[in-house]
């Protein structure tokens, strides 16, 4: 099975070489059947790609030890569940991944975008194939997945593996990463859509349409990954946090950041045709960042409880990006006449400016963390001392830009396009801005101290009132012209204008998310050693261990607290803290109990047993499930905008067709 799954990659590898090749060929000197051949190439290289995959998976389900990557990431007592993920939890297997993912989307770009852009197809097909042809390479010679265990030449066979990490066996690990690779990879397609436009110099805007349709797609399974990431660290690393900075989480954020400005700034090129070579330089810098993120995570040069062990596999990472860079930076030079505006910035109070004001905020945001992740490397590079930046030196940069970036969320939709007038100002932003001050004067007179949390909040209220005045107003003219209630109006509107509405629900998901993360000084925290019927405070919590138990099965060793919670005096049930033991690995992982609620959550870590006495870590994090509430708001409203709108739409161009002079005299 193993020389049957080597043999695929070994021909999707040449195929996709071949399919390069017949698609330049075939575009220059106008060769339909070379350009059909590459198609078909691209579907043959899916098809190789899937039959080595599932070969893979079926090794790892049926636990063929002799094959070294199913001995070293998987064993018979794991559930099937885990067995899947194990696929990607190393470095070989989730290289095939990649490949998989990425041969998936260039074989839907053929079938769905063959018949709209002929002309742009083979160019979009060389770019992606190139893409597949650098990790079939890796996948062949450089990190087989199909290497087998042998003695003296002799293939030979282990009775057990040695299973999966622990801190990867939870359920959002086993979807987390499948939909961080959908948006990483994915950014490939819009990025192949750009530079195609460009090699091509297509005319007309049909390509923009295309190109953010599919980065909007990418980034929501990007932003879904992210999320995943972050519920997963809060759930299963026993310390509470979210998000620490780490360096694989940056490396997740910053093609995020970059699709972001991206989906913003080329809204000002379908609208009025400006920002062009902008645009190219941002879709050019997230498709790069992805890769970097995958260097990040393999190469070894940063230490992360999410990266692979050192491997001189990031050599070729770094090959890659630096010819791909530099054949991006020659492109756009040479398209230069091409990209040029069709209209510039006529007034700074407009709602031109404030997307210009985002995509600098963003564009600051992704050099603070990409500068904060490769410090440690470029200090050790010059001074021999590795130095690292704690989560203290990002959260002074990036809490003060997220807070101007929300700002901008909210004073966005009140700008008119070109130029905003006093009197709009003065109606637009009365009555949030009144409401605004409201609520920081409130906040303040209950007791917040904390000047961010106050803004934070305060903001949030405003870009929540301006996001439902945008609704209110739009659905009480349906309303009025129709007759037909409110709620159905508020559907039709978002019905009307998918793109707008859909991304106002976006926007609603980051303000809720910003008041889960506004909450974050006032977290509690204790520690305590208990002993079976001794109890410990945290908060308005009290926490009695009510027993003390164990159990065991083929692939952990429990134990369990169960503590009585109470608040106040006021009993709440209980909770049961787990910590467990894996055999195969010798290995063991917290199982956190959880209180969640809309006002807190009380986290409760079994963090030891000392004899008779369990060590407890507990804490209490206020406003925390908005986060969650907000992430599942940012995707429902990145599938309201992905859904087409019921009104087609089209923006009229400023375009300068002539100039008259001052004195000139018109004659009839």
């Amino acid at each position: 099975m193993e020389n049957i799954g080597a043999l695929a990659l070994l021909l999707a590898f040449c195929i996709s070489l071949y399919a390069i090749v017949s698609s330049v060929v075939g575009r220059l000197r106008k060769k339909p059947f070379l350009t059909l051949s590459a198609e078909r190439a691209v579907l043959a290289v899916w098809a190789l790609v899937a039959t080595a995959s599932a070969i893979l998976v079926y090794s790892l389900m049926t636990g063929d030890f002799r094959m070294a990557y199913v001995a070293s990431h998987s064993n018979r007592d794991m559930s099937p569940f885990y067995k899947l993920a194990a696929w990607w939890s190393g470095q070989e297997g989730s290289l095939l991944f990649w490949s998989f993912v990425l041969s998936t989307y260039a074989a839907i770009v053929v079938l769905v975008t063959r018949k709209n852009h002929r002309n742009l197809l083979p160019w979009v097909i060389a770019i992606l194939s190139t893409n597949q042809v650098f990790f079939l390479l890796l996948n062949n010679f450089v990190a087989s997945p199909f290497q087998v265990l042998a003695v003296d030449k002799v293939v030979t066979s282990v009775p057990d593996g040695n299973g999966l990490n622990p801190l990867l066996q939870y359920w959002a690990m086993v979807i987390h990463p499948p939909f961080l690779y959908l948006g990483y990879v994915g950014f490939a397609v819009p990025f192949a859509f750009a530079m195609s436009a460009l090699i091509g110099r297509a005319p007309g805007e049909s390509w923009i349409y295309t190109t953010r349709r599919w980065t909007l797609i990418t980034w929501l399974f990007q932003s879904t990954g992210v999320m995943l990431g972050s519920a997963w660290a809060y759930h299963v690393l026993g310390w509470g946090g979210y998000w620490m900075w780490d360096p694989v989480e940056n490396a997740s954020l910053l093609p995020w950041l970059g699709g972001t400005a991206f989906l913003h700034s080329v809204m000002m090129q379908e609208k009025k045709g400006m920002m062009k070579v902008w645009n190219m330089v941002l879709i050019s810098a997230t498709f790069f960042l992805c890769i970097f993120g995958t260097f990040l995570t393999r190469s070894g040069i940063e230490s992360s409880v999410h990266a692979f062990a050192e491997s001189p596999i990031g050599e070729y990472f770094v090959a890659f990006m630096a010819l791909g860079i530099a054949a991006v930076i020659w492109l756009i030079l040479d398209r230069l006449p091409f990209l040029k505006s069709e209209a510039e910035l006529e007034s700074v109070v407009s709602r031109e400016s404030s997307f210009l004001f985002n995509n600098l905020v963003l564009l600051a945001s992704c050099f603070a963390v990409l500068w904060g992740t490769l410090f440690p490397v470029i200090s050790e590079k010059f001074s021999s001392e590795k130095i690292s930046l704690d989560a203290l030196w990002f959260n002074r940069l990036m809490v003060p830009m997220g807070i101007f970036l929300l700002f901008l969320t909210g004073v966005g939709p009140l700008f008119a396009w070109r130029r905003t007038s006093v009197a709009s100002l003065r109606k637009n932003f009365q009555w949030p801005g009144i409401g605004t001050l409201v609520v920081a004067a409130g906040l303040i007179a209950g007791g917040m101290r904390y000047p961010y949390s106050i803004i934070s909040l305060s903001l949030c209220f405003f870009v929540a009132a301006t996001i439902a005045l945008e609704f209110f107003r739009g659905a009480n003219a349906i309303k009025d012209k129709s007759g037909t209630g409110f709620i159905p109006s508020v559907i039709e509107l978002t019905h009307r204008n998918t793109r707008r509405y859909g991304g106002y629900l976006v926007h609603m998901g980051i303000v809720l998310m910003f008041v889960g993360w506004s909450g974050h000084p006032f977290n509690q925290t204790a520690v305590g050693d208990v002993e079976k019927g001794g109890s410990m405070q945290v908060g308005a919590y009290t926490l009695r261990v009510a027993n003390l138990t164990s159990g065991d099965n083929p692939n952990y060793h429990w134990e369990t607290a169960v503590l009585d919670v109470s608040k106040n005096g006021s009993p709440l049930g209980t909770l049961e803290p787990t910590r467990r033991y894996y055999k195969a690995t010798q290995e063991s992982n917290a199982e956190i109990a959880l209180r969640a609620g809309l006002n807190e959550d009380l986290y409760i870590n079994y963090a030891n047993l000392d004899g008779n006495k369990v060590t407890l870590q507990a804490y209490v994090f206020p406003l925390v499930t908005w986060i969650w509430v907000g992430a599942v708001t940012l995707i429902f409203g990145t599938l309201v905008a992905l859904v087409p709108s019921k009104v087609s739409r089209s923006y009229a161009r400023t375009e300068v067709v002539g100039t008259v002079k001052k004195d000139a005299v018109v004659q009839a």
